[in-house]
Protein backbone atom coordinates (compact mmCIF):
# COMPACT_ATOMS: atom_id res chain seq x y z
CA UNK A 1 0.00 0.00 0.00
CA UNK A 2 2.79 2.52 0.79
CA UNK A 3 4.24 1.61 -2.97
CA UNK A 4 0.92 2.18 -4.45
CA UNK A 5 0.37 5.25 -2.30
CA UNK A 6 3.49 6.49 -3.63
CA UNK A 7 3.13 5.77 -7.40
CA UNK A 8 -0.15 7.99 -6.64
CA UNK A 9 1.48 10.80 -5.25
CA UNK A 10 3.66 10.70 -8.00
CA UNK A 11 0.77 11.30 -10.74
CA UNK A 12 -1.06 13.45 -8.20
CA UNK A 13 2.44 15.62 -7.85
CA UNK A 14 2.55 16.16 -11.95
CA UNK A 15 -1.15 17.33 -11.90
CA UNK A 16 0.03 19.67 -8.99
CA UNK A 17 2.62 21.14 -11.71
CA UNK A 18 0.55 21.97 -14.02
CA UNK A 19 -1.55 23.94 -11.00
CA UNK A 20 1.66 25.67 -9.93
CA UNK A 21 2.66 26.51 -13.93
CA UNK A 22 -0.70 27.67 -14.53
CA UNK A 23 -2.64 28.61 -11.56
CA UNK A 24 -0.85 32.33 -10.74
CA UNK A 25 -0.98 33.14 -14.84
CA UNK A 26 -4.37 32.44 -14.23
CA UNK A 27 -5.15 29.41 -17.06
CA UNK A 28 -7.27 26.72 -16.91
CA UNK A 29 -5.56 23.77 -15.17
CA UNK A 30 -7.87 21.87 -17.53
CA UNK A 31 -6.96 22.28 -20.96
CA UNK A 32 -4.58 22.71 -22.97
CA UNK A 33 -2.83 19.75 -22.54
CA UNK A 34 0.80 19.66 -21.03
CA UNK A 35 3.06 21.35 -23.38
CA UNK A 36 6.13 22.63 -23.66
CA UNK A 37 6.35 26.04 -22.19
CA UNK A 38 8.97 27.40 -24.38
CA UNK A 39 8.28 25.94 -27.78
CA UNK A 40 4.45 25.03 -26.83
CA UNK A 41 4.83 21.56 -28.46
CA UNK A 42 2.21 19.37 -27.22
CA UNK A 43 3.90 16.44 -24.74
CA UNK A 44 3.51 13.12 -25.72
CA UNK A 45 2.10 11.06 -23.18
CA UNK A 46 5.64 9.37 -23.17
CA UNK A 47 7.24 11.83 -22.19
CA UNK A 48 5.00 12.47 -19.98
CA UNK A 49 5.43 9.83 -17.04
CA UNK A 50 6.02 11.46 -13.86
CA UNK A 51 9.94 11.23 -12.75
CA UNK A 52 11.02 8.87 -15.02
CA UNK A 53 10.35 10.71 -18.35
CA UNK A 54 12.26 13.92 -16.67
CA UNK A 55 15.40 11.24 -16.06
CA UNK A 56 15.14 9.63 -19.80
CA UNK A 57 14.97 13.24 -21.37
CA UNK A 58 17.94 14.50 -19.09
CA UNK A 59 15.74 17.30 -18.05
CA UNK A 60 15.07 18.86 -21.15
CA UNK A 61 12.20 19.17 -24.00
CA UNK A 62 12.44 16.40 -26.52
CA UNK A 63 11.12 18.76 -29.41
CA UNK A 64 13.48 22.56 -28.22
CA UNK A 65 15.91 21.19 -26.46
CA UNK A 66 14.84 23.60 -23.67
CA UNK A 67 15.53 22.87 -19.80
CA UNK A 68 12.96 21.76 -18.16
CA UNK A 69 12.13 23.05 -14.45
CA UNK A 70 13.69 21.14 -11.64
CA UNK A 71 10.65 22.27 -9.76
CA UNK A 72 8.81 19.24 -11.51
CA UNK A 73 10.33 16.12 -10.72
CA UNK A 74 10.94 17.82 -7.17
CA UNK A 75 7.43 18.29 -6.50
CA UNK A 76 6.65 14.79 -8.10
CA UNK A 77 8.89 12.88 -5.31
CA UNK A 78 8.08 15.21 -2.66
CA UNK A 79 4.19 14.31 -3.44
CA UNK A 80 5.34 10.63 -3.56
CA UNK A 81 7.63 10.84 -0.53
CA UNK A 82 4.30 12.84 1.51
CA UNK A 83 1.40 10.30 0.62
CA UNK A 84 4.03 7.09 1.12
CA UNK A 85 4.46 8.73 4.62
CA UNK A 86 1.32 9.37 5.14
CA UNK A 87 0.13 5.58 4.25
CA UNK A 88 3.11 4.19 6.51
CA UNK A 89 2.11 6.32 9.78
CA UNK A 90 -1.66 6.29 9.37
CA UNK A 91 -2.53 3.55 7.60
CA UNK A 92 -5.58 3.78 4.62
CA UNK A 93 -8.18 5.32 5.89
CA UNK A 94 -10.70 8.22 5.27
CA UNK A 95 -8.68 10.55 6.72
CA UNK A 96 -5.31 9.67 5.40
CA UNK A 97 -7.39 10.58 1.97
CA UNK A 98 -8.58 14.01 3.51
CA UNK A 99 -5.11 14.57 4.53
CA UNK A 100 -3.74 14.16 1.35
CA UNK A 101 -5.74 16.64 -0.05
CA UNK A 102 -4.71 18.98 2.17
CA UNK A 103 -0.94 18.31 1.33
CA UNK A 104 -1.78 18.79 -2.13
CA UNK A 105 -2.99 22.18 -0.99
CA UNK A 106 0.21 23.14 1.21
CA UNK A 107 2.47 22.16 -1.52
CA UNK A 108 0.63 24.33 -4.46
CA UNK A 109 0.63 26.74 -2.30
CA UNK A 110 4.45 26.63 -0.88
CA UNK A 111 5.47 26.69 -4.65
CA UNK A 112 3.57 29.60 -5.74
CA UNK A 113 4.66 31.26 -3.21
CA UNK A 114 8.11 30.62 -3.25
CA UNK A 115 8.50 31.90 -6.82
CA UNK A 116 5.48 34.81 -6.50
CA UNK A 117 5.25 35.95 -3.41
CA UNK A 118 1.12 35.20 -3.66
CA UNK A 119 -0.78 32.46 -2.14
CA UNK A 120 -4.32 32.22 -5.42
CA UNK A 121 -7.64 32.44 -3.62
CA UNK A 122 -8.76 29.43 -5.55
CA UNK A 123 -6.65 27.43 -2.98
CA UNK A 124 -7.29 29.42 0.16
CA UNK A 125 -11.37 29.85 -0.03
CA UNK A 126 -11.61 26.40 -1.99
CA UNK A 127 -9.76 24.90 1.19
CA UNK A 128 -12.26 26.68 3.85
CA UNK A 129 -14.99 25.19 2.12
CA UNK A 130 -13.65 21.83 1.50
CA UNK A 131 -12.62 21.99 4.83
CA UNK A 132 -15.90 22.47 6.31
CA UNK A 133 -17.34 19.96 4.59
CA UNK A 134 -15.26 17.63 5.66
CA UNK A 135 -15.33 18.27 9.05
CA UNK A 136 -19.14 17.99 9.14
CA UNK A 137 -18.71 14.02 7.18
CA UNK A 138 -15.78 13.33 9.13
CA UNK A 139 -15.95 13.99 12.86
CA UNK A 140 -12.83 11.99 13.50
CA UNK A 141 -10.92 14.67 11.58
CA UNK A 142 -11.19 17.18 15.20
CA UNK A 143 -11.80 14.38 17.06
CA UNK A 144 -14.69 14.94 17.59
CA UNK A 145 -18.19 13.79 19.67
CA UNK A 146 -20.28 14.78 16.78
CA UNK A 147 -20.62 16.13 13.09
CA UNK A 148 -21.62 20.11 15.02
CA UNK A 149 -18.40 19.58 17.35
CA UNK A 150 -16.31 18.98 14.11
CA UNK A 151 -18.13 22.05 12.62
CA UNK A 152 -17.69 23.99 14.94
CA UNK A 153 -13.87 23.28 15.52
CA UNK A 154 -13.19 23.90 12.08
CA UNK A 155 -15.09 27.17 12.23
CA UNK A 156 -12.79 28.00 14.71
CA UNK A 157 -9.91 27.53 13.13
CA UNK A 158 -11.11 29.21 10.23
CA UNK A 159 -11.53 32.29 12.52
CA UNK A 160 -8.74 32.03 14.87
CA UNK A 161 -6.23 31.55 11.50
CA UNK A 162 -7.31 34.34 9.84
CA UNK A 163 -7.00 37.00 13.08
CA UNK A 164 -3.96 35.57 14.37
CA UNK A 165 -2.04 36.22 11.05
CA UNK A 166 -4.10 39.35 10.72
CA UNK A 167 -2.86 40.75 14.18
CA UNK A 168 0.74 40.08 13.24
CA UNK A 169 0.67 42.10 10.03
CA UNK A 170 -1.20 44.61 11.41
CA UNK A 171 1.19 44.75 14.69
CA UNK A 172 4.50 44.29 12.01
CA UNK A 173 2.96 46.71 9.54
CA UNK A 174 2.87 49.69 12.65
CA UNK A 175 6.36 48.71 13.69
CA UNK A 176 8.42 48.47 10.85
CA UNK A 177 6.38 51.23 8.81
CA UNK A 178 9.94 52.85 8.13
CA UNK A 179 11.12 49.50 6.76
CA UNK A 180 8.32 48.41 4.55
CA UNK A 181 8.32 52.03 3.03
CA UNK A 182 11.88 51.54 2.09
CA UNK A 183 11.73 48.34 0.39
CA UNK A 184 8.23 49.47 -1.54
CA UNK A 185 6.01 47.44 0.72
CA UNK A 186 3.09 48.44 2.31
CA UNK A 187 2.13 45.24 4.82
CA UNK A 188 4.59 43.40 6.53
CA UNK A 189 2.29 40.15 5.72
CA UNK A 190 0.55 39.85 2.92
CA UNK A 191 -3.27 38.65 2.61
CA UNK A 192 -2.72 35.38 1.53
CA UNK A 193 -0.55 34.28 4.71
CA UNK A 194 -4.12 35.71 6.30
CA UNK A 195 -6.60 33.49 4.43
CA UNK A 196 -3.88 30.24 3.98
CA UNK A 197 -3.42 29.92 7.82
CA UNK A 198 -8.14 29.81 8.03
CA UNK A 199 -7.81 27.31 5.40
CA UNK A 200 -5.22 25.21 7.74
CA UNK A 201 -7.69 26.03 10.27
CA UNK A 202 -10.36 24.85 8.39
CA UNK A 203 -8.73 21.39 8.65
CA UNK A 204 -6.80 21.09 11.69
CA UNK A 205 -9.09 23.41 14.23
CA UNK A 206 -8.16 25.69 16.57
CA UNK A 207 -5.53 23.49 18.28
CA UNK A 208 -3.83 22.74 15.49
CA UNK A 209 -3.97 26.48 14.48
CA UNK A 210 -2.05 27.50 17.58
CA UNK A 211 0.69 25.11 17.08
CA UNK A 212 1.33 26.25 13.39
CA UNK A 213 1.14 29.71 14.42
CA UNK A 214 3.85 29.72 17.02
CA UNK A 215 6.30 27.03 15.37
CA UNK A 216 6.03 28.66 11.72
CA UNK A 217 7.82 31.35 12.68
CA UNK A 218 11.14 29.27 14.12
CA UNK A 219 11.24 27.54 10.66
CA UNK A 220 10.92 31.31 9.10
CA UNK A 221 13.46 32.84 10.58
CA UNK A 222 16.26 30.60 10.46
CA UNK A 223 15.78 30.53 7.12
CA UNK A 224 15.46 34.67 7.10
CA UNK A 225 18.69 35.15 8.79
CA UNK A 226 20.01 32.44 6.23
CA UNK A 227 18.58 34.48 3.66
CA UNK A 228 19.48 38.09 4.53
CA UNK A 229 23.18 36.89 5.36
CA UNK A 230 22.90 35.20 1.43
CA UNK A 231 21.60 37.75 -0.69
CA UNK A 232 20.28 40.82 1.58
CA UNK A 233 17.12 39.86 0.95
CA UNK A 234 14.08 41.64 3.63
CA UNK A 235 11.02 39.99 2.41
CA UNK A 236 10.67 35.81 2.41
CA UNK A 237 7.78 34.30 1.66
CA UNK A 238 5.76 32.89 4.78
CA UNK A 239 3.76 29.96 3.19
CA UNK A 240 6.02 27.63 3.36
CA UNK A 241 6.77 28.09 6.72
CA UNK A 242 2.84 27.54 7.54
CA UNK A 243 2.70 24.50 4.60
CA UNK A 244 5.57 22.48 6.73
CA UNK A 245 4.50 23.27 10.53
CA UNK A 246 1.01 22.04 8.98
CA UNK A 247 2.31 18.68 7.82
CA UNK A 248 4.44 18.50 11.14
CA UNK A 249 0.88 18.91 12.90
CA UNK A 250 -0.90 16.52 10.57
CA UNK A 251 1.66 13.91 11.34
CA UNK A 252 2.26 14.58 15.17
CA UNK A 253 0.10 17.61 16.22
CA UNK A 254 -1.75 15.28 18.64
CA UNK A 255 1.69 14.70 20.85
CA UNK A 256 2.71 18.37 20.06
CA UNK A 257 -0.03 19.26 21.48
CA UNK A 258 -0.58 17.09 24.52
CA UNK A 259 2.94 18.61 25.53
CA UNK A 260 2.10 22.10 25.29
CA UNK A 261 -1.30 21.97 26.71
CA UNK A 262 -1.55 18.93 28.61
CA UNK A 263 -4.42 20.08 30.23
CA UNK A 264 -6.41 21.08 26.75
CA UNK A 265 -5.87 18.44 24.47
Amino acid sequence: MIVAAAVLGLIIGSFLNVCIYRMPLGESIAIPRSHCVICNHVISWHDNIPLFSFIVLMGRCRFCGGRISLRYPIVEALTAAIFALLVGLLGVNAITIVYMVLSCALIVATFIDIQYQIIPDEITYTGMVLGLVLSLALPRLHSAAGRLDALLSSLSGIALGGFLIYVVAVLGTIFFKKKLMAIGEETAMGGGDIKFLAMIGAFLGWRGVIIVFFLAPFFGSVVGVIEKLRRKADIIPYGPYLSLTAFIVILWGEKIGRFLFPCNF
